[in-house]
This record gives C-alpha cells, structure tokens and sequence, in this order.
C-alpha cells in the first residue's frame, strides 16, 4: 500500500544521511517515478526533502528537522519507539538518541518514554556484534563485496558475499547474501562471521528471488524424534517448543514428539537433560546419544 511505503521511506531517511533514489525504488521494487512521486507526496505533507542531483547526490531530510508527532497516534509513535530501542541495542545509541528527537518536539512529549516494551537484540559478545552489523549495513547500502573467515562444523572457510539483508532470526543475527564460491544465495550467522573486510568491489544487485526470502525454509523441522522426558523438565519443554508439544502419561513422564533440523545441535539438546530423557525413535538417533554419553565417561578418569 502506499501509505506504507511512504512511511517506509520517511523511516529509511530518518536513519540514514541521504540515500538515493534507485536505492529505494529497488528496496519497494517500484518504478523511480512512483518513488519521485511518493517524495512530492512527503513534501506536500510538510516534510521538508532535499534533493541532490549529479554524482554524489540523492535524498535527504534537512538537517534538524523535527517530525510532528500528530499525524502518528500514540499507538503507532510507542511502537516505532519500541522498535528503535531494539536497534538501539546492537547499533549506534546516538544515531537512535537523534532519531528519538525528531521524532518529538520537545522531550517531554514524548509519551514512547514510557514504553513497557523493552526489547535488547545484543548478546554477551555485544562488542563484537555491533561493529559487524555497522559494517554490513554500511556494505549493503554502498553495494560493496564482503569477505570473511567462517567456522562450521566442517571447520573454517573464507567465503566472499553479496550482502542483501542483515537478520535476527531464531534468536541469532545473520547475513543474508549472493555467495561468489557457490553461486547461490547463503544465510551465515554472524557469531560464526570473523575477520570480517569489506572489499573495494562493488556489485550490481541482483532479484532475490521470493521464495528465497523465506528465512524459515532455511532451517527446516523436517526430520523427528520420540522421547520420554522426566516431569521435572516440562518447563524446559514448554520453553523450547510450547504447551502442546508433549502429552503425560500414566506413570507421570512427559512423551513428545519433537522436529529438528540438524542432529547435531539436537544431540546436544539432549545431552543437556542428563539421564533426565530417553530417545524412543529413531533408533540410531538413540544409539548416537547413547554412544555420546559412553565417549564422555571415557575422557574422565
């Protein structure tokens, strides 16, 4: 919808010093007029866009700036408020302290400082998170080459991409991308991401294509196991997959049935719980943990 996307934009130059124009028409996937039209329609609401032409040029709201909060409702400003702060954790606090303030006209205003939402994206290797999210954005937006060292299960990779997307999904941060060595699109996370450059290259942005957009694909419950889990875990279970993911039965033992994507991580899972679950199905999924528990008493004397 255009009411949308006009809030989009206003969103993006609030954040960013000037971006252009064939940025943006490629971030809506609209046509530069539609997006030349949509910036008269800003001005003509009374925000005051500047507009550069030639090479180093684009669009920008003037310096200073302030945007009246009387066409957002409070719903809306304690929302966006709400979700500022969650960027805030993990990027420039000062950047989000300036767009704070031209969200209202005067500080005591605004109604968002009261927010009961508090949202932080960080993790305890903050440090390290916020500078690569900085960097990637920054490569993104300037349609820069990015390489990096990789470490995996297989061990390491250096691995040069197309950035695209910078994602917080299933409570990790990654980078979405065109990878040069496979020649297909790759999601990597960032806590596995070192070494990061951004390279002189610059490319030009290719269509992602829809179904690759789905981020959930990527990590797929698509293999199951069976298990009995002792009672005194049943919030350990209701924390990871819900209240409906087991069933009790008559000896009091939690039974569930359960989706993963990757038997590793789900051996580790287990392995956590001690003698606190037994793996029923697959059968080598239960040799595998079995196995696991026998290697660990043996590196003890």
């Amino acid at each position: 919808m255009k009411i949308d996307r006009l809030l989009g934009i206003l969103t993006i130059l609030l954040q960013n010093d000037q971006v252009t124009a064939p940025w943006l028409a490629d971030r809506f996937e609209v046509s530069r007029r539609t997006i030349g039209r949509d910036i008269d329609a800003l001005c003509m609401a009374g925000i005051p866009i500047v507009t550069h032409q030639g090479g180093g040029g684009g669009i920008s709201i003037l310096e200073g700036y302030k945007l009246d909060k009387s066409i957002l409702t409070a719903e809306e400003l304690t929302g966006i408020i709400a979700a500022l702060k969650g960027i805030g954790s993990v990027s420039d606090s000062s950047q989000i302290e300036r767009t704070l303030d031209k969200l209202s006209g005067c500080k005591d205003a605004v109604i968002s400082l009261q927010e009961p939402i508090v949202i932080d994206l960080a993790s305890h290797y903050k440090g390290n998170l916020t500078p690569k999210i900085s960097q990637i954005k920054q490569a993104v937006l300037k349609q820069r080459i990015i390489e990096f060292d990789y470490y995996y299960d297989k061990g390491i990779t250096h691995r040069k991409i197309e950035p695209y997307f910078v994602i917080f999904q299933w409570s990790a941060w990654y980078v979405f991308g065109f990878c040069m060595e496979k020649q297909d699109w790759r999601l990597f996370k960032l806590a596995r991401l070192w070494e990061l450059k951004t390279c002189d290259e610059s490319y030009i942005p290719k269509k992602v294509p829809e179904e690759r957009k789905d981020f959930n694909a990527y990590l797929p419950d698509d293999k199951h196991m069976l298990a009995v889990f002792e009672p005194s875990v049943r919030y350990q279970l209701i924390e990871e997959y819900g209240p409906d993911c087991y069933s009790e039965r008559e000896d009091g033992k939690l039974l569930a049935e359960i989706g993963y994507t990757k038997r590793e991580h789900m051996i580790s899972w287990l392995l956590g719980f001690g003698n606190k679950v037994k793996v029923l199905e697959p059968e080598d999924l239960a040799e595998e943990v079995k196995q696991t528990a026998v290697n660990i008493l043996k590196i003890y004397p």
